[in-house]
């Protein structure tokens, strides 16, 4: 405990650990925001991805988009982003920030209603699911299925079920050791340690999830990190993407990907 000013009292010292993390969280959310939107001409869907997943992981995001993602230089952007993993990195981050969104929305209602744990765990494997595929992947994607949600929706299942599958094996071990540990204000959404032991789980779910992803973008089964000018691995044009909707059982060519982000 740190005994702050009269009034205040003593504060668990892993309280003013989070203070401190999560201001600067705010300072590398503003950053991505600002330098996303701005400088960078990635798709708009994954400009709200980094600045989502930098909420969640506060500096760690902002590392990895300075990494793998900030344009270095005007027009530079679609070989900056060439490399394998880094395509693996923006396909798992399209993922677990769809995915995320969900779990954390769920958690936090049923962790204000006091649900058992094992119905949580229902509840936002669920929601991380439906939110992930309904929204981020078929919603946000469907212009590159030639506008058409079902086609989109269609193409998304299978590389969704399997990148969310992978990122809540990561997810869900550590959620349940964090919440039901010492500390069990980790379970109260009205605590800091609470939204601590979210951003943890969500980067472990990260780590785990990204493996996975770079093999889907390897075989075509999703995007990796795109453009506003070009899609894709490689830079796929938009006909390329729209002309796979209307293939053979919405199969392509391996000229082009497959899938959501």
């Amino acid at each position: 405990m740190i005994d702050l000013p009269a009034g205040i009292g003593p504060v668990p010292v892993i309280d003013v650990v989070l203070l401190g993390w999560f201001a600067l969280t705010a300072g590398s959310v503003a950053y991505v925001a600002w330098d996303a939107y701005r400088n960078n001409p990635e798709l708009t869907v994954m400009k709200w991805g980094w600045v989502l997943v930098t909420l969640f992981l506060g500096p760690i995001g902002l590392f990895l988009y300075i990494l793998s993602c900030k344009e270095p230089f005007s027009g530079t952007h679609e070989q900056f982003v060439t490399p394998l993993w880094k395509q693996g990195l923006g396909s798992t981050i399209h993922c677990v920030v769809g995915d995320a969104t969900g779990i954390v929305a769920a958690a936090t209602i049923t962790g204000l209603f006091g649900l058992p744990m094992g119905i949580d765990l229902f509840i936002e494997y669920a929601a991380g699911f439906a939110f992930g595929l309904l929204i981020f992947q078929a919603l946000f994607m469907r212009d590159m299925m030639g506008g058409s949600y079902v086609a989109a929706l269609r193409q998304s299942v299978l590389p969704e079920w399997l990148s969310m599958n992978f990122m809540m094996a990561g997810m869900f071990p550590t959620m349940v050791v964090l919440m039901m540990g010492r500390d069990m204000r980790a379970m109260d959404p009205t605590q800091l340690v609470f939204w601590g032991t979210m951003s943890a789980a969500v980067l472990v779910g990260l780590i785990v999830a990204y493996p996975v992803n770079v093999w889907m973008v390897q075989k075509g089964l999703k995007h990796g990190m795109g453009t506003q000018r070009a899609l894709g691995k490689g830079g796929h044009s938009m006909e390329a993407e729209r002309s796979r909707s209307v293939a053979p059982n919405g199969l392509a060519s391996t000229a082009a990907s497959h899938g959501g982000h």
